[in-house]
């Protein structure tokens, strides 16, 4: 049975690396995926890549000059990722008292508690390139932004 289930996963994450460059969210079936060029090669604001029951991960562009915009989730921890360009996040306990403050730039990691407002401003030269992973899942499944706009909108 192992044997199987290894074959059907394996089949499937070949599968899944080759369709990776689609628009469409992966979860919550198995799923396996280079993030790092998956992140770089995203030109969405944001693109939700896997959404599962309790977590859900999405890609980020964000444009030079600009910023994700000030936000909070109450009921979700959120981890992300810079993958390349720099930046400064922003966070606080109150949206007018933004306390936290710190410089960051690729690989770098922000972690950000439920309940704390934050930004992420583009402070670079070329497009900031993010992943990050909600716990439980903010977005509905398969959101695609393609602007800050868009995402504005839908909120």
């Amino acid at each position: 049975m192992y044997e199987s289930i290894k074959s059907y996963f394996s089949d499937e994450v070949k599968n899944n690396r080759r369709r990776m460059n689609d628009t469409i969210d992966y979860g919550p079936e198995p799923f396996v995926i280079d993030i790092e060029e998956a992140t770089l090669q995203n030109n969405a604001f944001r693109r939700a890549l896997w959404t599962g029951n309790n977590l859900q991960l999405t890609l980020m562009s964000i444009p030079r000059g600009n910023e994700i915009g000030l936000e909070i989730h109450n009921n979700e921890d959120q981890f992300l990722r810079i993958e390349e360009g720099t930046g400064v996040v922003e966070m606080g306990y109150s949206r007018d008292r933004l306390d936290y403050q710190e410089r960051v730039s690729d690989d770098d990691v922000i972690l950000v508690p439920a309940g704390v407002w934050h930004n992420i401003i583009n402070t670079g030269d070329r497009a900031l390139k993010i992943y990050s992973i909600y716990a439980p899942p903010h977005h509905p499944h398969g959101t695609v932004h393609e602007t800050k706009e868009d995402a504005m909108a839908d909120e």
